[in-house]
């Protein structure tokens, strides 16, 4: 029989805004608090988790030293069971997740937890770059000394590819009302795990009523006379998730329903300096490797690090833009760095298993122009 990879439980805490209700926890803790949420819904016994794999993307401070390995030790979990820390900037956890499929599909492992952390409100963004910087010399030769700052490549992508800024405010606005609905709808509510006695018990970026007019007053963050700035760009986030990843047998064995099949996954380089366009050869390579058309697809999540970034995505690929982040996305539900890949993970498994959505698709760009794609199945 062929060995699948199947996720039989996909949960997150809310995403604290910056400074918000989240800032006093230790990473460690936070990620302990959803292991501990995961055998609590699973029943599974952590000693027969054979890794835990766990993103994260400012590995400094708070969040040094292999942090994967330090949460499961804060979870009480048995000393016995190993860990490692992942870091494919913005995405980790869905490489993460990624690396336990390809695990439980080689035979390597029967059961597997992939998630990842982020308190961006306790370790900054670009925290771990103090001192030095990641690209050499010859780096910066070979790309005409570009500064490698994402803020800059969302700037070039709006103009290659001709958007507004009201395209964008647009994007963004629509991005917190589809935050609002389904936050009033109770979307959200069977895979949120608040912490006891810290709220939020819900997603604290979403910005009720926010609309063009309003962006309008916002400065350009990067450049003068640009179009991104904080109100069409990501918020800085605090919050984790964790999903569990086993073999159909081991989940059969265990009583545990599978939620969805792992189909297929893929990474990608592109230009580093437009930097945040891999999402869209990558796409095209998970497609390929799934065998699947995007028409085949019933809900796209496509990380809104900058409005232009899926808004590029839809232009390139033609999808269709109704199936595109359904439930809002990092502009106004915010974007934990390391977290972010299993929390979207996360949000499209559920969304699949709410709607009868058979194929959904999960891709991110990240910093130095790599992505992730991934392809998952809905099991009834």
């Amino acid at each position: 029989m062929t060995r699948e990879a199947v996720i039989v439980a996909a949960l997150r805490t809310p995403v604290g805004k910056r400074n918000g209700a989240l800032a006093d926890v230790h990473p460690g803790d936070l990620s302990a608090h959803v292991l501990n949420e995961l055998v609590a819904r699973t029943g599974i016994d952590p000693a027969d988790v054979e890794d835990v794999v766990w993103g994260c993307v400012s590995q400094i401070g708070d969040q040094s030293g292999n942090i994967g390995r330090y949460a499961l030790l804060a979870a009480g979990w048995p000393q016995t069971v190993p860990a490692t820390t992942v870091n494919r900037a913005c995405g980790s956890s869905q490489q993460a997740l990624d690396f336990a499929a390809q695990a439980v599909l080689s035979g390597q492992y029967d059961m597997v937890v992939a998630g990842g952390v982020e308190v961006m409100s306790r370790v900054p963004l670009g925290a771990a770059r103090t001192g030095g910087a990641p690209w050499s010399p010859s780096v910066l030769e070979r790309y005409d000394n570009f500064s490698f700052n994402q803020g800059i490549s969302a700037e070039k992508i709006a103009r290659k590819w001709g958007f507004s800024r009201l395209q964008l405010d647009e994007f963004a606005s629509l991005s917190h009302e589809l935050a609002a609905a389904a936050q009033d709808a109770g979307a959200f509510d069977a895979q949120l795990a608040p912490l006891p006695g810290h709220p939020p018990r819900a997603d604290e970026g979403v910005r009720r009523g926010t609309t063009p007019e309003k962006l309008a007053g916002l400065k350009p963050s990067f450049e003068e006379d640009g179009v991104i700035h904080a109100g069409n760009a990501s918020q800085i986030s605090d919050g984790a998730a964790a999903l569990l990843v086993t073999t159909r047998t081991k989940a059969r064995a265990l009583g545990l329903p599978p939620l969805a099949r792992y189909r297929a996954g893929a990474v990608t380089g592109a230009d580093p300096v437009l930097m945040l366009t891999g999402p869209i050869p990558a796409t095209e390579q998970v497609l390929r490797k799934a065998g699947l058309a995007l028409d085949d697809i019933g809900v796209y999540e496509v990380n809104e690090a900058f409005a232009s970034i899926p808004l590029a995505w839809l232009a390139e690929t033609g999808a269709d833009p109704a199936r595109l982040n359904p439930l809002g996305g990092a502009i106004a539900l915010g974007h934990p760095l390391g977290a972010s890949g299993a929390v979207l993970m996360t949000r499209l498994i559920h969304h699949m298993r709410d709607h009868g959505i058979r194929y959904g698709l999960q891709t991110m760009c990240e910093g130095g122009g790599t992505a992730n794609a991934t392809v998952v199945e809905l099991i009834d």
